[in-house]
């Protein structure tokens, strides 16, 4: 399996060079050249499989000969044994229709683990075979950061360098990323948004002195391996619908980046029968107005009560464009130029029918999401975290008019405790590894929103180690 870049400018690349890049040298992110497609037997066989023997099927198909059969199985079983759920994402049942799919029992407790933990493991054994050392940078809204130190904290051959915007993230979001003590690890409190921390990241790779001589690379979802791993729960999730014997069924997503929910459209177009990928947003609803107008620009952040989504450039969307414009690199690149010249570009009517057929959206304001949680609370014995309830929220519209809808639960309530607590108007229970964190003494550097000094850190960090 060889890779290109939305942009048009890289050569192909292998699964092993795309992992260790993150984002292309022309600033493009990387896809497949195919979309493997899956016929119906091969459907029916995978159906009994365990999470980790699902995860070795579809995974395989794109990481070409950069793993043995048995080395991805090896890495696949050890990234998924900190799991704390048999099934590793397990489907509950909200109301006729509507099912909730638990991503929240990795380490962390949030959607991110999936991806995170088999891709340190990745890099572990990559970096092994090559006996080099890397640096990865990432930028975050709360969740990726915190899997990224969980993941990566300890590995010999990895610094990692984490970004998040100050103040603008959950206490335990921000705990998990400050408390590791790990020494291959330092993380950056950004005086900005999450936006101005992924434009941090981007700046970085842009300097190809920099991405040369200490080895850059990154593990945000602009890291195609981190679409990758999430389209194994979407197959998971229907397999474990096995009284869906007609029609299709559809996802709602809280979408910040639109990687999770790029990940749904892979595994449609790999033939999963899916019919919709629902696009949950927040008021930071830049996707929700690109679906519906045509236009994609972007906001002033919001601050609401779902920080990890409280971002207006969503990355992934070029991925999704390259796809829809028939892979032609100079329109997608045209299209960015104008996002980063003039500050937004619009959309022929035929895209917007293109993405009519896969995808539809949704935003929820913060009041829609408290009486989201409460009602599910009080009524169905369910405790939501905010992203949580805005999927449900936008779910129901679509659940109204008979259609199933998985909705995917991206993180526990605890880690959004004080958020959970004042829509309940009660108390909720912490699990024990949350509460240990809140104790330990925290690691954190404010920084302003310039590249220049994480670069600079970067650097005097390799030169001393090497």
């Amino acid at each position: 399996m060889l890779y290109v870049s939305t942009r048009g400018l890289e050569d192909s690349k292998n699964f092993s060079e795309v992992l260790h890049s993150g984002l292309a040298e022309d600033g493009g992110l990387f896809v497949p050249k195919f979309i493997p497609r899956l016929n119906q037997e091969i459907l029916n066989q995978w159906r009994h499989l365990s999470y980790e023997k699902l995860a070795l099927e579809i995974i395989s198909l794109f990481s070409g000969d950069c793993f043995s059969r048995a080395e991805l199985s090896d890495i696949l079983n050890e990234s998924y044994a900190g799991f704390h759920h048999e099934l590793k994402s397990p489907l509950i049942k909200l109301e006729d229709n509507h099912y909730f799919l638990e991503l929240f029992h990795g380490p962390t407790l949030a959607f991110k683990d999936f991806a995170m933990q088999v891709i340190a493991a990745m890099f572990a054994k990559t970096l092994q075979k090559k006996n080099f050392k890397i640096n990865i940078i990432t930028a975050t809204s709360g969740d990726t950061g915190s899997a990224a130190v969980e993941a990566f904290k300890g590995i010999s051959n990895i610094n990692l360098y984490v970004l998040y915007p100050h103040e603008r993230i959950s206490q335990i979001q921000r705990k998990q990323m400050t408390t590791s003590n790990a020494k291959n690890v330092k993380v950056f409190a950004v005086q900005g948004t999450f936006d101005d921390c992924q434009s941090i990241v981007k700046e970085l790779f842009a300097d190809k002195a920099l991405v040369s001589d200490v080895n850059l690379s990154g593990v945000n979802s602009i890291n195609w391996a981190r679409i990758l791993v999430q389209i194994v729960y979407y197959f998971s999730a229907f397999y474990q619908l096995n009284d869906l014997f007609e029609g299709k069924l559809s996802f709602s997503v809280p979408t910040g980046n639109f990687g999770d929910a790029y990940a749904g459209f892979i595994a449609k177009r790999m033939g999963l029968p899916i019919n919709k990928i629902i696009v949950a947003t927040n008021t930071n609803d830049i996707l929700d107005r690109v679906f519906k107008t045509g236009v994609y620009k972007s906001d002033i952040v919001r601050k609401t009560l779902s920080p990890s989504m409280d971002i207006q450039v969503a990355s992934n969307f070029e991925r999704l464009l390259f796809d829809l414009l028939n892979n032609d690199a100079k329109v997608v690149g045209k299209l960015m130029n104008d996002l980063s010249k003039k500050g937004h570009f619009n959309l022929e009517k035929s895209i917007l029918t293109l993405i009519s057929k896969d995808f539809d959206s949704g935003m929820v304001t913060d009041k829609d999401t408290m009486t989201t949680i409460n009602h599910f609370f009080n009524e169905r014995d369910i405790t939501l975290c905010p992203h949580s309830a805005i999927g449900v929220r936008v779910a129901k519209d679509f659940v109204d008019t008979g259609e199933t809808v998985v909705s995917l639960g991206t993180a526990h309530p605890a880690k959004f405790k004080e958020t959970v607590e004042q829509a309940l108007d009660t108390s909720i229970s912490i699990p024990m590894k949350l509460q240990n964190i809140m104790e330990k003494q925290e690691s954190v550097r404010v920084i302003p929103p310039s590249s220049q000094q994480v670069a600079e850190e970067i650097r005097k960090s390799y030169l001393r180690e090497n």
